[in-house]
This record gives C-alpha cells, sequence and structure tokens, in this order.
C-alpha cells in the first residue's frame, strides 16, 4: 500500500505534457517479506529520500496523467532484494567489516591507558576512564545525524563521507600531544564511526527478506560487539612491543584499505535513490529521443525544499524515540545490554593484569573467550533464528510474519547473561583458576549478543521503511549507557569486590533482561498497533 504524501515527496513533473515521469513509493520496500504492508499512515512525508531534479536539484509537485515508475515486477534485478546472493552478501560483509572496527577503536586503547597516562600526564580513574568512553559517547551523537541523513542521500554517500572523517581523526589521536588534545579527537572520530551503526541496519533491511534478514544480522550484529573483545588483544600487544600511538595509526591504515574496498563492493541499495535515478535516466532518455517533444524537467512549484526535507529527517529521530512505545522499550533494553558489556570490558585489563599479575599481552588473550562467545552465538544463532521466524510465521502468522517471532530467543539468552555474570564475577573474587571466569565470560557473551541480536532485527522488522531512523534512536539511548557505565565501573568493584560488583549486574539483569522478552512477545504487536510508523498486521 503506497503513502499519497510519500508520493508527493518522490515525484519528477513535466509542465505542459501529457506524460510525466515519476518513481514508484517504494518507502515499503519490503513488500517482497512475506509480510503484510503496512497501513497508511497520516502524514508520512518525512519517511523516504526525496528525488531531485538531476539539473535543478529540486523536488515538483505531481501534475495531471502521470507515469509511475516502478520496479519492472516483482523480479527485477534493479531491486536490491532481487541481487544474487554473492551480491548481496558482498554488501553484507562490507558493512559488517565497516560497523566492526569502529567498536575496535572504541576498546583497542584500553591496555595502552598507562602508557597514554604517563606521556600525557592523565590521572588514573575517571581521567583514564574517560579517554576510553569520550569515543562512545559519540556513538549517542552522530547516528542522530548520519541515519536520516541516508534516507535523504542515500546510503553508501553518508557512509563513505563519515568514514573518511573517522580515518582522518584516528589518524590526529596518533599525534596528539596533550589530553585536551586526544579528548577532542577520539570524540570527533567516534562521531564519524558511528555511521555504520545507524545506516546498517538500513542496508540490511533493503537488501534481505524477513525470511532471511536473521542471517545477515548475525553477520553485522558480530561487529559492534566482537569488536570490543578483539581491540584490547590487539592493543595490548601492540602497547607491549611498540607505542600507544600505533594504536590508532594501525586503525586508520586498516580502515583507509575498507574504504577502498567499500567504494568497489558495496552499490547503493536504498530503493527511493535507486528509483529516483531510475526516473530520471528515463526522461534524459525520453529528451533525447525526441518522442516526447515538450518533455521538460523544469519543475512546477516545489514541495518540500531539499533543506526542509533533511530538517525533516533529522527530526524523525528524535519523534520515534520520544513517540514510539516499540523504540523506547528496545532502547531501554539495549542500554542494559550495552552498558552491562562496555562494564564487563572495563573490568578486563585490571582482573587480568592485576588479579592474574599477567602482562598486558597474555591478559589480552583472555579477551578470547568473550570473542569466542559473540562468534559462534552469531553464527549458529543467527541460523536458528531464521528457521524459528519461518516456523511461526506458517504456524501462528497463518503466512504472515511478524517481529515478534524474533523473540523466543531472547528467553534463553538472557539467562546465560545472568548466569555468565555470577560465575565470572565470584571467580574473580576467589581468584579461582582462569579458565573459570573465561567461562563466565563466555556464558556471558554469548547470551549478550544472541540478545542484542534479536532485539536489533525485531526493530528493523517493525520499522522497516525507516530502519536507519529507528535504529538512529535506539543507538544513542545504548550509547550513552556504553559511555556513562564505565565512568563508574572503578568505584563500584572498589565498594564492592567483583563477586558482588558482578552478582549486583547479574541481578540487574534478572530484573531488566528476563521480564523484557516477555513484555515483546505478549505486548508488543499492541504497541506496534498503536503506531502509525511501526508495521502492523
Amino acid at each position: 500500500m503506497q503513502s499519497e504524501s510519500l508520493q508527493q515527496q518522490m515525484n519528477i513533473t513535466f509542465p505542459q505534457t501529457t506524460q510525466t515521469i515519476v518513481p514508484l513509493d517504494t518507502s515499503c520496500n519490503d513488500l517482497h517479506d512475506g509480510d503484510s504492508p503496512r497501513p497508511r499512515p497520516r502524514d508520512r512525508a518525512e519517511s523516504v529520500n526525496t528525488l531531485v531534479d538531476e539539473e535543478k536539484g529540486t523536488i515538483a509537485q505531481p501534475i495531471e496523467r502521470i507515469k509511475t515508475i516502478g520496479w519492472d515486477g516483482p523480479d527485477d534485478p534493479e531491486n536490491p532484494k532481487n541481487w544474487s546472493n554473492r551480491k548481496k552478501w558482498i554488501a553484507t560483509t562490507v558493512v559488517a567489516m565497516f560497523t566492526f572496527i569502529s567498536p575496535v577503536s572504541s576498546s583497542m586503547i584500553a591496555p595502552a591507558l598507562e602508557q597514554v597516562g604517563n606521556d600525557l600526564h592523565v590521572a588514573p580513574g575517571f581521567g583514564q576512564s574517560m579517554l576510553l568512553s569520550i569515543f562512545v559517547l559519540a556513538y549517542a551523537i552522530g547516528p542522530l545525524f548520519l541515519g536520516p541523513l541516508s534516507e535523504v542521500f542515500g546510503r553508501t554517500k553518508v557512509l563513505y563521507l563519515a568514514y573518511l572523517f573517522f580515518l582522518v581523526f584516528c589518524l590526529a589521536c596518533g599525534f596528539a600531544q596533550t589530553q585536551g588534545q586526544l579528548l577532542a579527537f577520539r570524540f570527533i572520530a567516534g562521531l564519524g564511526g558511528s555511521a555504520p551503526l545507524a545506516i546498517g541496519p538500513g542496508v540490511l533491511a533493503d537488501l534481505w527478506p524477513a525470511e532471511k534478514r536473521g542471517k545477515a544480522f548475525g553477520l553485522y550484529t558480530a561487529g559492534p560487539l566482537l569488536g570490543p573483545a578483539i581491540g584490547p588483544i590487539l592493543g595490548g600487544f601492540i602497547a607491549e612491543y611498540s607505542t600507544w600511538r600505533w594504536v590508532f595509526w594501525s586503525i586508520a591504515i586498516y580502515t583507509a584499505l575498507m574504504q577502498i574496498a567499500g567504494v568497489f563492493a558495496l552499490q547503493e541499495t536504498y530503493a527511493p535513490i535507486l528509483l529516483a535515478r531510475k526516473a530520471a535516466r528515463l526522461a534524459k532518455e525520453a529528451r533525447e529521443s525526441g518522442n516526447a517533444d515538450n518533455l521538460s524537467l523544469q519543475p512546477t512549484q516545489t514541495t518540500p525544499p531539499l533543506p526542509q526535507l533533511i530538517q525533516r529527517a533529522l527530526k524523525r529521530p528524535f519523534y520515534l524515540l520520544l513517540t514510539q512505545p516499540i523504540i523506547q522499550a528496545l532502547a531501554l533494553y539495549q542500554l542494559y545490554l550495552y552498558g552491562t558489556i562496555y562494564l564487563v570490558l572495563t573490568t578486563f585489563p585490571i582482573v587480568w593484569t592485576t588479579v592474574y599479575s599477567e602482562s598486558p599481552g597474555v591478559g589480552g588473550l583472555n579477551y578470547l573467550s568473550l570473542g569466542l562467545g559473540f562468534l559462534l552465538a552469531s553464527v549458529f544463532a543467527s541460523r536458528l533464528n531464521d528457521k524459528i521466524y519461518i516456523h511461526l510465521k506458517s504456524t501462528r502468522g497463518f503466512g504472515q510474519g511478524r517481529p515478534e517471532f524474533r523473540v523466543p530467543m531472547m528467553f534463553p539468552s538472557s539467562l546465560l547473561v545472568v548466569i555468565g555474570l555470577f560465575i565470572y564475577g565470584w571467580s574473580v573474587q576467589f581468584r579461582t583458576h582462569w579458565i573459570v571466569p573465561n567461562i563466565g565470560s563466555f556464558l556471558f557473551a554469548t547470551g549478550t549478543i544472541v540478545s542484542y541480536q534479536c532485539s536489533q532485527t525485531y526493530c528493523v522488522d517493525a520499522y522497516t521503511a525507516v530502519a536507519a531512523s529507528a535504529m538512529s534512536a535506539v543507538v544513542t539511548l545504548r550509547s550513552l549507557a556504553g559511555f556513562g557505565f564505565p565512568l563508574f565501573a572503578p568505584a563500584m568493584y572498589d565498594a564492592l569486590g567483583f563477586g558482588w560488583g558482578n552478582s549486583l549486574l547479574g541481578f540487574i539483569a534478572l530484573g531488566v533482561g528476563v521480564p523484557a522478552p516477555l513484555a515483546f512477545w505478549f505486548f508488543g504487536e499492541k504497541m506496534r498497533m498503536r503506531s502509525s510508523e511501526a508495521r502492523s498486521e
């Protein structure tokens, strides 16, 4: 079903002619997902990107006798959902690799904080924790702009430009001479590095139908969680055998290589942009062929102007976060997950270098337990997620998919988070063999990424047409937790110890993480039905 306001936003008009070429409204471009189309909202003019006139850069109102330009049937090869599996997986992998390196940068400096403190005269405790966390604070701001802009100018342009920004300021971090410079450069690099966190879900929603989306998200969501676990391993050896400055320079080198690979491997996926290009191409061909003598790209009254369109897009994440119960619930749920992850990551250097007296390089190897949990859960849980979705769609949905069909795996994963935290905390408290806290870390990581993966896919399934803006709202709130939680971690563990400190996290996980899936399962559909933005089936 199409929205009238969406069609107005995407029309090219040609005055004084009997034929006008416009792109078909594809804001609901997931109609091949096997799900019911979204209901017509009251006002959705801000929900898709504009069609820009190739000469004037403006948007025209529709006039009489419009020829609609859409996909050439359900099997149109230009539709990203009909790309070959190879092409779609290449694009998914590139986005996942973009998403991986930014979280690596967020934590890679952790084992070298003592070196940084000595060189730049940064006091231990809060000062050094701020150097680590300031990067994640930028995650709470960048997505509010980058996600919506990708729904105006397209996914690839915003992603490439933002990551160029990230590359430049990662390089600058390696040349910082004062604490203030490093804080500023880390924050600005974080703004650019937040782009794939906001744009990546939109790319996957463009590419994959709902029945196959879980597997793609399994690869994508590994980045934000696997990155913070892998980063300290690499950073520990770099800090031990080189200087902390090479932590940032190595990230810049990797980012430059990914930028080059992305240019060749990642094409635009956002359907309104692709159809806008198609409409402009057909209009140009019509003029050149002489088949339409009066065909002109001189638009009539423009509505809305591009600045107004950008303004609407930038307001969208705030609107979603303030008015959508599903977004609020998912944001709070991921806030708890993300904050807990960064609290645990903050304790790791202390546990292995202080409690177990290991060198920074050897101590960093213990992050493999987290990385292994993240990786195995991403591979196996994502496949199971899609199978459960398809099964429930046929048995309980009567052929109709629902975002709530992503919830069942969150029940056991939430319990794994609780169990892992208790094992990790008390084994460190009593200084058991090093394998025991690693087992607890593995269980915690496994439960966390499954919960994270399911909640992320739930959000995209519910807000497919505006997936980038919806995830931007969620990322903003959860990133505040990733920034703030590590700042009070040293004081909490000094006061409570590792046993009761992690037990406190476990009790919070028991009180928040376990009831949350129940709420999504029993009340999620009711909350979506009350929303003009979420899909209602």
